[in-house]
């Protein structure tokens, strides 16, 4: 039996199926709260009762990246480790890590100011996709039709002028099937993957109301996954995919939280019972 310990800001359906999981398999199991949890530079381990192995499943992506930080700091295991989470959280990071590693990814450009995004889109030209640096679920994610587009949505940006609205990621809109795959990785293991279609928008998230079908994983998916998986550092992750017409399988965004109600209702594995059993396998004894 084993101490995993479960982190969390908001509980969804994919920490209580992990919870009732890791209970039903006879582990010593406890969900913990990262916004009423204290820690310091003086923090010890016996401090706390973070257990053999930490599950990171904050929906804040910074909230989780820095208490990551704090549980290495404490020389607990984490999944995902702050390293994996920290690339995965940054689409422009990812999208080098994945290029840098030969992992077939579609051509991404990018700018650090609306000047030089506007000369990159000319000079490329449209439709292009514009997606934040950081974030999750579609948001902020559009689909520059042409010029008029595109001043309407950098004007936006610099009205908000947030430290990342400085920073545009800018992506070719991809010939594909209206529909994208997310496959989830464990380890070394390619344990599920399914279809999202597109539910009208060219966007295919399931918070959005993309429909999950189940998808045969091939060799070609089993090998493309696990390679992107490796390029970020590995750990519990959603490799997302497209179909491209003349290229085939493109990388475009792999996930550290990953979230999978969707997938475990067209899934044959049980993909809660797949990331306990890692998580123990990374466990201090």
């Amino acid at each position: 039996m084993s101490k995993i310990r479960i982190v969390f800001d908001r509980v969804r359906a994919e920490e209580k199926m992990l919870e009732e999981k890791a209970i039903e398999l006879g582990h010593d199991t406890k969900m913990i709260d990262a916004k009423i949890t204290r820690l310091s530079t003086e923090s010890k381990r016996s401090d706390f009762d973070f257990g053999d192995v930490v599950l990171e499943r904050c929906v804040s992506y910074f909230r989780g990246l820095h208490f990551t930080a704090c549980l290495e700091f404490l020389d607990i295991p984490v999944i995902n480790k702050f390293e994996v989470t920290n690339i995965c959280g940054n689409k422009i990071v990812t999208s080098l890590m994945l290029k840098k590693h030969n992992v077939p990814t579609p051509r991404t450009y990018f700018s650090f100011s609306s000047e030089t995004a506007l000369e990159n889109l000319e000079k490329v030209g449209y439709p292009m996709v514009i997606k934040p640096v950081v974030g999750s679920w579609g948001r902020g994610v559009v689909l520059l039709k042409d010029r008029d587009t595109a001043d309407a949505i950098i004007e936006v940006r610099e009205l908000s002028d947030g430290p990342l609205d400085r920073i545009y990621y800018l992506q070719e809109l991809v010939k594909r099937p209206p529909r994208d795959i997310r496959v989830i990785v464990v380890g070394d293991q390619v344990v599920a993957a399914m279809y999202r279609t597109s539910s009208g928008s060219f966007k295919t998230n399931i918070a959005l109301g993309a429909e999950p079908i189940e998808c045969e994983i091939t060799k070609e998916l089993e090998d493309i996954s696990l390679r992107a998986s490796k390029a970020v550092g590995g750990g519990i992750l959603g490799v997302d995919l497209m179909e491209d017409e003349t290229r085939g399988l493109l990388v475009h965004e792999i996930n550290s939280t990953v979230e999978f109600k969707g997938l475990s209702r067209v899934s044959k594995k049980n993909i809660p019972k797949e990331m306990i059993d890692f998580a123990v396998k990374s466990a201090i004894k």
